[in-house]
C-alpha cells in the first residue's frame, strides 16, 4: 500500500487479504507465500498448523538460533528471555 492511501482502502484491503487467507486455508492451501510467511501471514500459522504445530517451530527456533538473531519476530514471538519482541 502507498503512505497516502486512505483509512478506508488499507482496511478494505486487509479485509480482502484475510478472506483470501482463509480460503487458502480452507481448500487446503497455505497462508505462506514463496518468501515464506512474514510479519502479515503469521497470525495464520496456529489455524493452518495447530498449536502444537507453532510449538514446534518454536522449539526448532530456539535450538537453531538460541540467540534469536534470524529473522527475530518472524513466526516466534519472543525472544526466549521472556521480553516480548516489537514489531
Amino acid at each position: 500500500m502507498k503512505k497516502n492511501d486512505t483509512k478506508d482502502y488499507r482496511d478494505n484491503v486487509q479485509k480482502i487479504i484475510e478472506n483470501l487467507t482463509d480460503r487458502a486455508i480452507e481448500v487446503g492451501g497455505t497462508c505462506t507465500g514463496e518468501h515464506g510467511v512474514g510479519y502479515g501471514k503469521k497470525k495464520y500459522l496456529k489455524r493452518m498448523y495447530g498449536e502444537g504445530g507453532v510449538k514446534m517451530m518454536e522449539s526448532l527456533k530456539q535450538s537453531i538460533d538460541p540467540f534469536n538473531i534470524m529473522n527475530p519476530g518472524k513466526i516466534v514471538d519472543n525472544d526466549f528471555y521472556g521480553r516480548e519482541k516489537s514489531e
